[in-house]
């Protein structure tokens, strides 16, 4: 079930990152335990220049950002989620 959401969320972001000439980056992040969570996380990425969009699923733990490789990498993704609290880790880049 979680690959199938994985799978899917992928999708959606990859269509949207490929139509603005963007990469995507698939974080697992941990200390969620609620469901207001996620906006805290989404907010976080969001500043970092060079995004461009990003989903975060408190259900499968998982963050999908679009961005911009030439602004950013992912390891500003990854200290952008840590330092609001919330630690991440790369699980992939398309």
């Amino acid at each position: 079930m979680k690959t199938l959401a994985l799978l899917l969320a992928s999708m959606a972001i990859a269509g949207v990152a490929h139509a603005a000439g963007a990469h995507s980056a698939t974080l697992a992040v941990t200390n969620m335990d609620c469901a207001t969570c996620p906006i805290t996380v989404r907010k976080a990425l969001e500043r970092v220049p060079g995004v461009e969009s990003a989903k975060v699923d408190f259900k499968t733990k998982l963050a999908i950002v679009a961005f911009d490789p030439t602004k950013t990498k992912p390891e500003a993704l990854v200290r952008a989620t840590t330092e609001a609290g919330y630690p991440s880790t790369v699980k992939q880049v398309p």
